[in-house]
């Protein structure tokens, strides 16, 4: 006699597969963006660690205009004369999870990092929200 599974054995396997299916996937639905979203903050903390160094180093944070692309080369050798051989940070300039740019800005030594988020534009809500250096220093 042969030994198989029934018609019946298959399809309570299958269910019961469906059903944890359905409880596990919703939760983990979304955790991509949300873990982009960390990643985001981590990095902005340490370009403003990179920033800070430049500061200690040239006595003031480079000018938004000379932008986050001064920790990697040197962007005016007669005014940084202590810029390290290495730059700051490594050879290029660091990207946000969604590959866009971080934008940096110095308002008269009150500086700021910036990701346009998902969507890489200005504004927008949920996962496409804007996010800033100060907003992860809030969400601590």
């Amino acid at each position: 006699m042969k030994k198989a599974f029934s018609l019946i054995e298959i399809m309570i396997v299958i269910i019961i597969i469906g059903l944890l299916a359905g409880l596990v996937l919703p939760n983990l639905l979304g955790q991509g963006e949300q873990a982009k979203r960390k990643l985001v903050c981590i990095q902005m903390h340490s370009i403003a660690d990179a920033l800070k160094s430049f500061k200690i180093q040239n006595g003031t944070y480079p000018t938004t205009e000379e932008g986050l692309d001064a920790l990697v080369s040197n962007p005016d050798p007669e005014k940084y004369k202590s810029f390290p051989d290495g730059g700051f940070l490594d050879k290029k300039k660091p990207l946000d999870p969604w590959k866009n740019p971080y934008i940096y800005t110095n308002d008269e030594g009150e500086i700021d990092i910036i990701s346009l988020g998902a969507d890489g534009k200005e504004g927008g809500a949920k996962e496409n929200a804007d996010i800033s250096l100060s907003s992860c220093d809030q969400g601590k």
